[in-house]
């Protein structure tokens, strides 16, 4: 059996998940994967800058809750899984030079410094499940595509040079759903919890809800609303304003998959 037939049509652990990408056997976004298991947004900067995106995270825990932290130089994040390696478990990274993108690796053995402190940031994915399974239709889920994220006008905390706008994701819904949908996330404050606002997105900077800043375009119909929440794409927005000399990020919708369940991070 290979590795690719080991985990269709989901992933059944996050074990198998991160070793059908590290095979290369999963280059996709990982929307499904492993379902229980939270995944995560990565972050990796030079030992210099860390401190300062620690605090980053700490002043801005909706759109960056961390739930993880390397030693520098250190691949590994034990709490987040015995054998995760942040070099080799993501279908897709993106790589910084000074505030520019200059590749997009399916792995990071090239580029790896001893420097690095990786930081994984908690991602909406996990709060998916729970509204998928009160039977709320998400319809990035339905189409098979990455969710919309757009930059906004919402300013971050700075702390240091870590300074920009909030980048949020978008999920339509009906009224009823968007209310259930509040009361859901509510219990999710390390995954990005309840929406930081709900329909007119331009009041919040975006001008096109059809030309999201990443991922991929979905229908908001007449009788829904566009409901934003923070997004863990957030310090690539950062990213591009500091124009750190060197980092690493994940490319959006391609995700760190962790052995922590979901379950953890809901508050009863």
């Amino acid at each position: 059996m290979t590795v690719a037939q080991a985990i269709e049509p989901a992933a059944a652990t996050s074990l198998a998940a991160r070793h059908a990408i590290r095979a290369g056997a999963h280059r996709k976004p990982t929307t499904g994967l492993a379902p229980g298991y939270v995944q995560g947004n990565l972050a990796i900067l030079p030992k210099a800058l860390a401190a300062d995106f620690l605090r980053f995270c700490q002043l801005n825990p909706k759109p960056c809750p961390l739930i993880g932290m390397s030693a520098p130089g250190d691949p590994r994040i034990p709490e987040l899984g015995g054998d995760l390696d942040v070099r080799t478990d993501i279908p897709r990274y993106r790589v910084w030079k000074n505030g520019e993108l200059i590749d997009e690796p399916t792995d990071l053995n090239a580029v790896w410094r001893d420097d690095l402190v990786s930081f994984v940031i908690g991602c909406s994915f996990s709060f998916e499940e729970a509204l998928t399974a009160e039977g709320i239709e998400l319809r990035h889920i339905a189409r098979g595509c990455n969710v919309p994220m757009y930059r906004t006008s919402i300013a971050t905390q700075e702390a240091g040079p870590f300074h920009g706008p909030m980048v949020v994701s978008m999920r339509p819904l009906t009224p009823r759903d968007a209310i259930r949908a509040v009361q859901i996330t509510t219990r999710f404050p390390s995954v990005h919890g309840a929406p930081v606002h709900i329909g007119k997105p331009e009041m919040i900077g975006i001008k096109n809800i059809d030309k999201p800043d990443y991922g991929d375009a979905v229908e908001v119909r007449n009788d829904e609303l566009p409901v934003f929440w923070a997004c863990g794409v957030t310090p690539q927005s950062v990213i591009a304003t500091v124009k750190p000399e060197f980092c690493i990020t994940h490319y959006p919708g391609s995700m760190l998959v962790t052995d922590r369940k979901n379950t953890e991070f809901a508050i009863m």
